[in-house]
């Protein structure tokens, strides 16, 4: 299974992060409760944990403390990615994005929409919306995020492992 890949750009405001957001289409073709379940199990498996079950804020924010997993168990969501100059990306029950440390994510349409969202060691996030004295801290936050130990779809030696990587 290979992701789709978006490199997103620091606009001024939102930093967004020099690692692409990765999509994984179809990752289940369950929906509701049982794709919730198989979602928390793989990504804790694969020691993204904190899990959570919610839906995307309808405005711009980020996390520049800790990456960030979402798999899609219900519904589905244009969600808009890496602030107001960013790329608008339509996401399905059963898709997975991970999203970088410094990129941000906003909900703009969605029809029954739920997601489970999980961190890497189960990191705790903070929460940024692109207000100019949060720079140079969230900056700095950004560049001291460590590469995840495994991929939360993929496993330790696939997916972001080697596509972060290769970047990083």
């Amino acid at each position: 299974m290979k992701p789709e890949k978006l490199f997103l750009k620091d606009d001024g405001s939102i930093p967004n992060s020099k690692l692409p957001l990765l999509v994984y289409r179809k990752v289940t073709d369950e929906t509701g409760e049982t794709a919730a379940k198989y979602f928390e199990e793989l990504f804790a498996k694969n020691n993204w944990k904190n899990s959570w079950r919610n839906g995307v804020f309808d405005y711009h924010h980020y996390h520049s403390n800790t990456h960030e997993v979402l798999g899609i168990y219900n519904g589905r969501s244009l969600l808009q990615l890496g602030g107001e100059k960013g790329e608008k990306l339509e996401v399905f029950a059963g898709d997975v994005i991970v999203i970088p440390a410094g990129v941000a994510h906003k909900n703009l349409d969605e029809e029954d929409f739920a997601v489970v969202g999980a961190y890497p060691e189960g990191k705790s996030h903070d929460m940024n919306t692109g207000k100019p004295d949060e720079r140079p801290a969230a900056d700095q936050n950004i560049a001291a995020v460590p590469l995840p130990g495994a991929d939360p779809v993929l496993g330790k030696d696939l997916g972001l492992r080697k596509i972060w990587a290769e970047i990083s």
